[in-house]
């Protein structure tokens, strides 16, 4: 019904705002406010479609828990977001038949429609008077926040739309920088070359190379091992898509002593897609996209942290075809038996998510450790019990991208740092810091290690190291 959307041009209600302002001062910014949780917030009006309540919204399944469904607007179909779920806000108990406050958002040419406590008015300002963003200012993460202005004794937090809803790629290195500085410690910069020997790592150089060099031994070597391993690197990257920096160097320096054994020392090189793939042949982890054995099952298990939390929250990037889940997915049950465990599993092949869901077992699992956790079907094949399906998400995202998340638990990545580029690293393990609980833990690579700008603490079970908040 009509009514029932009350539906309200955002221009129209600029209009009547303007008309009433008796502010003399020149107005170059308009807002649309809200509130979230008693407090103000704002959002710029090029990007507001419009303004609607409205209500029962068709449900999705397999979506992340900030999507209450999906809307038809006027023929179009838009998703509908709960942005108090997406910042973790508290929401009171849903009534089915209650008509939601609801802005339309145009982001990138997408429509997104988000539901807020309660939306008050256009308000105009000028945009010199919009402050940087402060933590205090809010109860959501800065990188959120574009500004902050006051107008009639009010405070506005002013979202930062396009951060929300669109690629991290987006945003200039400049943003990012501030954002990652926040987790180094205090007096920490950034590097743009990842990987960079520090100050005192060069003068130990310079003073070894005196004697080398009066000698006519070692700097002639080192040089010829540097060129070596910048052909190494990029024959990686452009045959693999592995990218070397301070996540691996220490891995590949180590391997590459092996490869000029395994091949002839005067042409070391890696030549094709098959010469990369046996270079990269013992970097993957224990068990990498086959079923776990036993042992690798309990020393995880040993590694993960005591938490006596109702719901263990875990997200999975780069999960594959869903072996890895699965498996992780018992081994969480056994350690934490009485919680309901959570698992946001995600991969940018889009064949592989689409059917991990379906993933066939194997009957020798039966009798290996996964046994409590299967269930035989009417055909005689095996499947893992509706506990363990219920608690996987599978869903298709790009790690490098924005991921509205809940705070988590576990991050279990193993092996996906060595697959982005140094910014991308950078951007991903920022937002492993981001989105880990204070008491939660970061797993990654066996033969990789976290770039050394970020501060973890280590605990390591045989080649598991589990990193948490230092």
């Amino acid at each position: 019904m009509e009514l029932e959307k009350k539906t309200l041009v955002a221009t129209d209600v600029a209009e009547q705002v303007e008309q009433n302002n008796e502010n003399a001062t020149v107005i170059d910014f308009k807002m649309v406010t809200f509130s979230l949780a008693d407090k103000d917030y704002s959002v710029d009006i090029m990007y507001v479609k419009e303004i609607a309540k409205a209500g029962r919204f068709t449900y999705v399944p397999n979506t992340l828990p900030f999507v209450l469904g999906v809307y038809n607007l006027r023929g179009e179909i838009i998703p509908i977001l709960d942005l108090r779920l997406f910042f973790n806000i508290e929401v009171p108990p849903r009534d089915e038949n209650k008509l939601e406050n609801m802005i339309i958002l145009t982001v990138d040419d997408q429509i997104f429609g988000i539901v807020v406590d309660k939306i008050d008015k256009v308000v105009g300002v000028q945009k010199s008077t919009i402050q940087p963003p402060h933590p205090l200012f809010g109860d959501i993460n800065i990188k959120y926040i574009d500004g902050v202005v006051e107008s009639n004794n009010r405070l506005y937090v002013l979202l930062d739309v396009t951060r929300i809803f669109s690629s991290k790629e987006t945003y200039d290195s400049n943003n990012d920088e501030v954002l990652k500085a926040q987790h180094t410690k205090p007096q920490a910069v950034f590097s743009k070359s990842v990987g960079a020997p520090s100050a005192p790592v060069l003068a130990a150089a310079q003073e070894k190379s005196a004697s080398d060099i009066a000698k006519g031994l070692s700097q002639p070597a080192a040089k010829s091992n540097q060129v070596d391993l910048k052909f190494i690197e990029d024959s990686l990257q452009k045959y693999s898509k592995f990218f070397v920096t301070s996540v691996n160097k220490s891995w590949v320096n180590h391997r590459y002593e092996e490869w000029k054994k395994i091949k002839n020392e005067d042409n070391p090189q890696i030549n094709n897609e098959k010469d990369s793939a046996e270079f990269l042949k013992t970097f993957w982890s224990t068990c990498s996209e086959a079923w776990w054995t036993k042992e690798y099952a309990q020393n995880l298990e040993k590694a993960l942290p005591d938490n006596s939390a109702k719901q263990i929250i875990v997200w999975n990037p780069g999960c594959a075809k869903g072996i890895e889940t699965y498996s992780l997915a018992c081994v969480l049950k056994k350690r934490y038996p009485a919680a309901r465990i959570r698992i946001y599993a995600q991969d940018i092949d889009l064949l592989s998510v689409s059917n991990a869901a379906l993933l066939s077992v194997p009957n020798n699992l039966s009798t290996d450790w996964y046994a409590p956790f299967l269930t035989k079907k009417a055909n005689g094949e095996y499947t893992f019990s509706q506990e363990i399906k219920e608690s996987i998400m599978f869903e298709y995202h790009d790690c490098k991208n924005t991921n509205a998340l809940p705070m988590v638990d576990i991050i279990f990545a193993r092996d996906i740092l060595s697959l982005l580029d140094g910014n991308a690293q950078e951007t991903v393990v920022s937002d492993f810091l981001e989105k880990m609980k204070g008491n939660g833990i970061v797993i990654i690579g066996e033969n990789e290690a976290m770039p050394s700008n970020f501060r973890f603490g280590e605990k390591t079970v045989d080649k598991i190291v589990a990193y948490g908040k230092d």
